[in-house]
């Protein structure tokens, strides 16, 4: 029972790590870099629909189903998603590009499948990005159960006329000796491939920055102006992401 509750002790800090409070920031905390090597934003799967919308020159609206990691307490237009929007409209000046956020706070991978449709039929999305596998890590939840329920919720969402993409959990090394990560990893990996949706590997990315040290993820407190930057960094990201599964050329926007 101890090691359990480290370990959710734990994975309550990874979900709070960048929804962080202010404090002085500290010259190494300044990243050398947030480029992200190109191997971990290739992708074999394609976002169809956000390619027609875009060329159709029809807005692009978005949904992103998250966590609390998907927020920052003092600063939303900081967090990644208000980010990915921003350079999203930046890469594709022609483009309406209207981005919504729905935060299930504590909801298992499970429990928010089970909400997808009525959010796309209230949204309708052209793109949904769903962020999970914390809270069923923090959880313990059987692999195989969290594996069938991304599976069923990204089924509803390419029943419902949405392109998908995955993004699992934060890496923080603070965890990685309370909970077994794979799994979840893993899990969310198989369905991507089965489903053929694109896969943003956060949890590859934050860690490629930890060890290059552009960014310190093992302190425990964190200065909000490091939040904004690794938020910003993975907002940009995850456009040039966005972007390539879709298979657009901003040049042709220019």
């Amino acid at each position: 029972m101890q090691s359990n509750s480290g370990a959710i002790l734990g994975l309550t800090m990874l979900a709070g790590l960048l929804t962080a409070v202010p404090v002085p920031v500290r010259a190494q905390d300044a990243p050398q870099s947030c480029e992200v090597p190109a191997y971990l934003l290739t992708t074999e799967s394609s976002l169809p629909k956000v390619a027609e919308t875009v060329k159709s020159g029809h807005p692009l609206d978005i949904l992103v189903v998250g966590s609390r990691s998907s927020t920052i307490s003092t600063s939303e237009a900081s967090a990644y998603p208000a980010r990915l929007q921003a350079a999203l409209k930046e890469k594709l000046p022609l483009t309406t590009v209207n981005l919504s956020v729905e935060i299930q706070t504590k909801k298992t991978a499970e429990e928010v499948a089970a909400s997808l449709v009525k959010l796309v039929e209230d949204k309708k999305p052209t793109l949904v990005v769903w962020q999970t596998g914390t809270v069923d890590a923090m959880r313990s939840i059987d692999p195989d159960d969290f594996r069938a329920a991304v599976d069923e919720g990204v089924v509803a969402l390419q029943n419902a006329g949405a392109d998908v993409v995955l993004m699992n959990l934060q890496y923080s090394p603070r965890t990685e000796t309370m909970i077994s990560v794979p799994p979840y990893l893993d899990n969310m990996r198989v369905v991507a491939q089965q489903h053929d949706v694109p896969l943003f590997d956060r949890f590859a990315i934050m860690h490629q920055w930890n060890d290059a040290g552009d960014f310190d993820l093992f302190t425990a407190v964190h200065g909000i102006e490091l939040a904004k930057r690794v938020h910003d960094c993975l907002g940009q990201a995850l456009s040039k992401f966005v972007i390539d599964a879709a298979h657009l050329d901003p040049a042709q926007q220019n």
